[in-house]
């Protein structure tokens, strides 16, 4: 008998995810956990429940789904993350794969493609239409790792970061580290520049890519 993997549906549309959660019950081995509109609300159901399998809506009111990906990764490592959304190309595939998700479905896909993307998962395998396979962006190559970042963050800026991405608040941070409140915004504004970005969520998807590209590099 297959494990049970535990769910949880991040959508914007309550009828859309209603009706997700039924075709997923309706398997014998998928159980909906936690159900909520918001990214901000999803990170939260993925710390609490830690599920095998994270449905998420890649619009959220929030913006784009990128930052809770990283952020969902590293609150819960084993979880494999769906996006489900409308855009349905090679070019955001590959970036949402860069960013930690195990897979991209069209919102327009039937609930047999659904299943049998989550069946694969179960197997290791990352399913995708066989149409990209003979599209021009797949034959396109990779980014060679380490392209995009010149300057590499010191080990105080990499420690900001990564206490940024598990969700630790500012104040804390300056706590962990003994600075001022104002010397952690000062090391954001520096982080920032770095990295080329004007937000909090643009820096943690971002720092996600930054931090892979310094792996593949050691």
């Amino acid at each position: 008998m297959k494990k049970v993997w535990q769910v949880v549906i991040v959508d914007i549309h309550p009828t859309s995810m209603l009706g997700t959660k039924l075709i997923l019950e309706e398997q014998q081995d998928l159980l909906v956990r936690g159900m909520t509109s918001t990214g901000t609300e999803g990170l939260e159901l993925v710390k609490i429940h830690q599920p095998d399998l994270i449905l998420m809506d890649y619009r959220l009111p929030e913006g784009q789904a990128d930052p809770y990906i990283t952020q969902m990764k590293n609150a819960s490592v084993h979880s494999h993350v769906i996006i489900l959304t409308d855009e349905d190309n090679v070019k955001l595939f590959r970036h949402l794969m860069g960013l930690g998700a195990s897979g991209m479905l069209s919102k327009q896909a039937s609930p047999s493609q659904l299943i049998h993307l989550i069946s694969g998962l179960r197997e290791g395998c990352v399913s995708i239409p066989i149409s990209w396979l003979t599209s021009t962006e797949w034959a396109q190559p990779t980014d060679s790792p380490g392209e995009e970042f010149l300057v590499e963050l010191t080990d105080t800026e990499t420690f900001i970061m990564e206490r940024i991405v598990q969700g630790v608040t500012y104040d804390k941070i300056a706590s962990e580290i003994n600075v001022s409140r104002r010397s952690i915004d000062n090391y954001l504004r520096k982080i920032y520049v770095k990295l080329d970005v004007s937000s909090r969520a643009q820096a943690i998807e971002r720092y996600a890519l930054y931090a892979r590209q310094a792996k593949t590099l050691s």
